[in-house]
């Protein structure tokens, strides 16, 4: 994903900053504990189309 775009983005529910995950082609809010994918290199950000990110995932940010 283009840096300029990830530096653009924010979370949707909370307007927070979203990390990339390469390895499972998503953007996280670890604020929210909110995964939004990243479909044909472009963003899905809706709540609607997050997953909930795993306690694991919470506790061992990137």
């Amino acid at each position: 994903m283009d840096k300029k775009l990830l530096a653009m983005l924010a979370c949707p529910v909370c307007k927070g900053e979203l990390k990339l995950n390469d390895d499972r082609s998503e953007l996280i809010c670890y604020h929210d504990a909110m995964a939004f994918p990243i479909r044909e290199g472009i963003p899905v950000m809706l709540a609607s189309e997050a997953r909930t990110l795993s306690t694991d995932e919470r506790l061992h940010k990137r």
